[in-house]
């Protein structure tokens, strides 16, 4: 599976940027993407996940009500809307994907990672 990102940017404070994750390849084994950060000196830490194919999500608690993740099953894209945003949204976003191939003797879990955008809030 690939995936690539697409929708970073510079903006201000309580502005909104929509990051896009586009996947590719075997899709189909896949059952749950998400959205994680990692602003400088950090770790990676996970925004936002949804699982495949019901759609479920969740989200840290530092951006309930101001970040929405969403799929479009049909174009195996999937994008997180971010408003509101505040100088401590500041950081590289990352798409992950994870899932299970089940085909050969063994389980083998799968977890793929985008290239990374960056996102950068100023006041």
């Amino acid at each position: 599976v690939q995936l690539v990102e697409s929708g970073g940017g510079s903006v201000q404070t309580g502005d909104s940027l929509t990051l896009s994750c586009a996947a590719s390849g075997s899709t189909h084994l896949l059952n749950a993407m998400g959205w994680y950060r990692q602003a400088p000196g950090q770790e990676r830490k996970v925004v936002a996940y949804i699982t495949i194919p019901n759609g479920e999500t969740n989200y840290v608690d530092s951006v309930k009500g101001r970040f929405t993740i969403s799929r479009d099953n049909a174009k195996n894209t999937m994008y997180l809307q971010m408003n509101s945003l505040n100088v401590g949204d500041t950081a590289v976003y990352y798409c992950n994907a994870e899932g299970g191939d089940t085909s050969g003797s063994y389980y083998k879990p799968l977890d793929y990672w985008g290239q990374g955008t960056q996102v950068t809030v100023s006041s």
